[in-house]
C-alpha cells in the first residue's frame, strides 16, 4: 500500500461486506448481550494493527502513543486510550484471518513448504510462563530449543503466501501439510524433514508432487534439471520468514494475551501480503506446472 488512505479503503471495503455476514453466523448462548458500538470502528482498528507492521515499529505501545496519537489524530479523531485499544484488539482475530484469505497468492504449480518457530518467551522463563500454558509447547528447530508455536507456510515462486497453519512447537512438520495443500497443484518443494511415503502418497491423491532431497542412506531419486534447480532455490522461503519476523514483527516475547498474539501474527502476515516487493525466484511460467 502506498498510503494510509489506500490501506484504510481496502480494509473498510472488506469490512462492509464481511461484518454483516459474520454477525449472521455468530452463535448465541441464549442470553441477551449489549452490542454498543465502540468509538473506534473495526476497520480503523484493523488499519492500525496492519499499519504498525508496515511502519516497522518494534513495539505497538510506542507506535500507538508516540506516532498514532500524535500524528494520526486527523485520520483517527476518536482514538481511545492505549489500554482501551489493547482491550479492543481481540475483535480483529477473525476479520484479519478472513482478510488474509482474500489477499493470499494464487498457486502457480511451483510451491515451497517449510515451518519456522515462533517463540513466546525466553527459554529461561519457560517454567514460570503462564500466558500460553496449555497452548504452546517446547519444540526444537535447526537453531535449538524454543517454547512456543510453529508457523507452517506454503509460498509460490513469486514469494506470495498461499496458506498458513499455526501449531504447538512440538508438532511434526509433516502433519499440517495435507491441509495446507488442499487447493494446490503441481510441484511442492520441501526439505528432508518432509520425507515420508505416506505424505507423498497422500499428496499425490491431491495432484501434488512432493519433491525433497534424500538422506545419505537412501537411494537417489532422479530429478529433471529444472526440479534440481528449484530444489536448490528452496531457501526462498527462509527469506520470506526473515521478512515476516524482522520486518513485519510477527514474533516477540511480550504477549499478555493469546488473542493479541494471533492479532499480531495475522496483522503481520497481512502487512507482508500487501508489500509491493517480495522475494521471488527468477522463473517465468507461461502455463501451470503439472
Amino acid at each position: 500500500m502506498d498510503s494510509l488512505t489506500e490501506l484504510f479503503c481496502l480494509i473498510d471495503d472488506f469490512c462492509v461486506k464481511f461484518e454483516p455476514a459474520w454477525n449472521k453466523r455468530l452463535l448465541a448462548d441464549g442470553q441477551k448481550r449489549r452490542r454498543r458500538q465502540t468509538r473506534l470502528q473495526l476497520s480503523e482498528l484493523m488499519t492500525l494493527a496492519v499499519l504498525f507492521h508496515q511502519l516497522r515499529f518494534r513495539q505497538f505501545k510506542t507506535f500507538y502513543l508516540a506516532y498514532a496519537c500524535r500524528f494520526l489524530r486527523k485520520e483517527f479523531p476518536d482514538l481511545p486510550s492505549y489500554q482501551r485499544c489493547v482491550e479492543l484488539m481481540p475483535r480483529c482475530v477473525v476479520p484479519l484471518a478472513a482478510l488474509f484469505d482474500t489477499l493470499k497468492g494464487q498457486c502457480s504449480g511451483i510451491s515451497i513448504v517449510d515451518s519456522t518457530p515462533i517463540a513466546v518467551c525466553d527459554n529461561l522463563r519457560i517454567a514460570r510462563h503462564k500466558v500460553f500454558a496449555g497452548l504452546a509447547a517446547r519444540g526444537k528447530s535447526s537453531t535449538g530449543w524454543f517454547f512456543g508455536f510453529k508457523l507452517h507456510v506454503v509460498i509460490n515462486h513469486r514469494g506470495e503466501i498461499l496458506a498458513i497453519r499455526l501449531t504447538p512447537g512440538n508438532v511434526d512438520d509433516r502433519k499440517p501439510v495435507p491441509g495446507l495443500c488442499q487447493s494446490l497443484f503441481g510441484k511442492l518443494f520441501g526439505d528432508k524433514g518432509y520425507l515420508a511415503k505416506w505424505l507423498s502418497d497422500l499428496l499425490a491423491e491431491q495432484e501434488v508432487h512432493l519433491i525433497t532431497k534424500v538422506r545419505k542412506n537412501m537411494k537417489p531419486i532422479e530429478l529433471t534439471p529444472f526440479d534440481q534447480a528449484l530444489l536448490r532455490q528452496r531457501s526462498l522461503i527462509e527469506t520470506v520468514f526473515d521478512e515476516l519476523k524482522n520486518l513485519c514483527q510477527i514474533e516477540h516475547t511480550r504477549h499478555r494475551s493469546p488473542f493479541n498474539f494471533v492479532v499480531n501474527l495475522m496483522a503481520g502476515v497481512v502487512a507482508y501480503c500487501l508489500a509491493p516487493n517480495k522475494p521471488r525466484l527468477p522463473v517465468t511460467i507461461t502455463a501451470p506446472v503439472l
